[in-house]
């Protein structure tokens, strides 16, 4: 059995209201062997990329089928199973980074794969190890430069934060999620799991923690939009087509413009039983 196979493989990404879709694939036939060594080579936009995330089922097939050991990606119950035999890195690991400090991030993966917490804590110091940063675990993924010094001169801030959001709004764009599935990880299932009072959701009596975000509206992230403290972004040169107009916390306008108010502070979170 080939380790995985793709059969009339075909996906188009969703269309301009009035137009017809176009399809990024068309037709493709591929079988690789398990321990083999594939190139797939092509200009931009042949569909390169597509072709990758149809492996491991973060984009599903318009038409056509994938299997991995047999198993079909669209398949729901067979998606964990599929993902710890298909992993991808992208075209610019920087920008995923997911934690507060290395080790952390090194986790995350055997962390979602369910690993036991020992097997987890042997293969971080393994891979950490590997390539000599164990003395850098403990470190927030910053510029050195900016952890030298002790704690209390350290500088904070993580480069990610800022924009997770716009990021996740891209993905909506190339239509790997739905605007509703984007509120219901980044707003609701952060207040479930960590059981905060009344934030998470717009109801009566709930804080008011509000984003204003405009579609179509390219921009380019730059050193001089970058408003974490550590003063970089791993993002730089990057355009998104979404822009965060207003945040408000509490209620309160706390960002407007490319404008932070700084003499506002929030409010303590408070958790439920």
């Amino acid at each position: 059995m080939d380790m995985i196979e793709t059969k009339a493989l075909e996906f188009a990404y969703p269309a301009e209201e009035g137009e017809k879709p176009v399809l990024a694939l068309r037709g493709v036939d591929t079988a690789i062997e398990k321990g083999s060594f594939v190139v797939v080579l092509g200009h931009n936009g042949s569909g390169k990329s597509t072709f990758a995330k149809s492996l491991n089922a973060i984009l599903l097939p318009c038409g056509g089928k994938v299997y991995v050991e047999g198993m079909d990606t669209q398949d729901e119950a067979c998606l964990l199973e599929i993902r710890r035999r298909v992993g991808m890195v992208f075209q610019n690991p920087d920008n995923q980074i997911v934690a507060n400090v290395v080790e952390e991030d090194v986790a995350f993966a055997p962390e979602n794969l369910g690993v036991a917490s020992e097997e987890i804590r042997r293969r971080v110091d393994d891979a950490l190890t590997a390539v000599d940063m164990t003395a850098f675990m403990t470190h927030a993924p910053h510029l050195l430069s900016e952890k030298e010094g002790g704690a209390l001169k350290a500088m904070s801030g993580m480069p990610m934060i800022q924009f997770s959001l716009v990021s996740m709004l891209q993905l909506v764009d190339e239509g790997v999620f739905t605007l509703e599935t984007i509120v219901e990880k980044m707003c609701h299932a952060p207040a479930q799991i960590y059981r905060i009072n009344e934030r998470g959701y717009i109801r009566e009596g709930y804080r008011a923690d509000l984003v204003l975000v405009r579609p179509d509206t390219p921009w380019e992230v730059t050193a001089d939009k970058v408003l974490s403290k550590c003063g970089w972004s791993p993002l730089e040169g990057h355009t998104f087509n979404w822009k965060v107009e207003r945040t408000f916390a509490n209620g309160h306008p706390v960002y407007s413009d490319g404008m932070v108010d700084d003499a506002y502070r929030g409010e303590e979170l408070r958790f439920g039983e």
